[in-house]
């Protein structure tokens, strides 16, 4: 949470909380419960069982979370289905923290009793998960318990139980629950090293892609031009021409019989050496083949740089950031 403030803009004293936006988002209940609301007070079925995996995904989120709060001596008071948010593809987070601590001031509890209570409502919140069980349907913990042990693993029927069943001589603690299921926290460890990689080369992409984009963009704003038709500079014997040709041998070449060659790893080559300014020398010839310029790609690559920033100043806007 960001912020909370008192406001009477809807007719009252209100309460408002910031909280972070995540577009699209759905709680946990809306994405494996999406028909609750049809059930008529009967047993919802959902179709297709949560994967095991998925559930081991959703407990060591949720538990590293819990850790966090616990560790600052708060509780977090929302561990529930309607109140844990998916924002990606097995990606959770815990909402509205701390909000009961605002409305409930009043009536404050020790911190460890909230904190067991995290603990219990987390147990409940995969019981229901696993048992296909909506919360307001989990009247039989025993029943739904025994789906769970006939589907999944005795890790995971053990993992349940131990956050449902009281300690007898000791209060259990989130730590400890960390500890019981380190294996999983290392496979989920795996799986966010294994995406982020996968991130990174899409960024890469991207990055690629944008670079050439911009690159396009300032060739076609600086080539074509007809208000300096009559500029020596822009003429065909100008060192801007040069551009130009540039143009046509990237982007309008034909073959020997005067046929167009659309090959896209030429004109991206010839992109990236441009934006990188490499000292490879390029022929540039003009369509009437009377004209031949032998550049260097870092030579045109401050051409474009020099004629895209003289563009940029004489505009009217006077903002050009490309």
């Amino acid at each position: 949470m960001f912020d909370a403030f008192t406001t009477r803009a809807f007719g009252d004293s209100s309460i408002v909380f910031v909280q972070e936006y995540f577009p699209l988002s759905k709680t946990l209940l809306e994405l494996h419960f999406p028909n609750q609301s049809n059930t008529h007070g009967g047993r919802y079925k959902q179709q297709t069982m949560i994967a095991e995996a998925v559930l081991w995904g959703y407990i060591t989120q949720i538990a590293t979370a819990l850790k966090a709060i616990h560790a600052a001596n708060l509780a977090a008071r929302c561990v529930d289905l309607g109140r844990i948010i998916s924002t990606d593809k097995n990606r959770i987070r815990l909402d509205a923290c701390s909000i009961l601590d605002v409305v409930q001031f009043d009536a404050r509890r020790p911190v460890l009793e909230l904190q067991q209570e995290d603990l219990l409502q987390f147990g409940r919140a995969i019981l229901s998960l696993a048992s296909l069980t909506p919360p307001t349907l989990l009247t039989n913990p025993n029943a739904a318990m025994e789906h769970l042990s006939r589907h999944y693993s005795v890790e995971m029927r053990d993992t349940v139980l131990w956050l449902l069943t009281p300690q007898q001589q000791q209060v259990k603690n989130i730590d400890e629950f960390v500890r019981g299921i380190a294996t999983h926290f290392v496979t989920s460890l795996d799986q966010s090293l294994q995406q982020a990689d996968t991130l990174r080369s899409e960024l890469a992409t991207s990055l690629e892609n944008g670079r050439a984009a911009r690159l396009l963009m300032k060739l076609a704003t600086i080539n074509e031009r007809p208000e300096f038709n009559g500029d020596p500079e822009w003429a065909e014997n100008g060192e801007r021409y040069t551009l130009k040709l540039f143009r046509d041998y990237v982007f309008h070449q034909v073959d020997a019989n005067g046929q167009p060659v659309v090959d896209v790893g030429h004109m991206m080559t010839c992109l990236n050496k441009l934006d990188a300014g490499v000292d490879e020398r390029v022929c540039l010839t003009s369509r009437d083949e009377q004209t031949v310029f032998i550049v260097t790609y870092k030579s045109l690559r401050d051409q474009v740089r020099a004629v895209f920033t003289e563009l940029t100043r004489a505009s009217k806007s006077g903002r050009g950031g490309l």
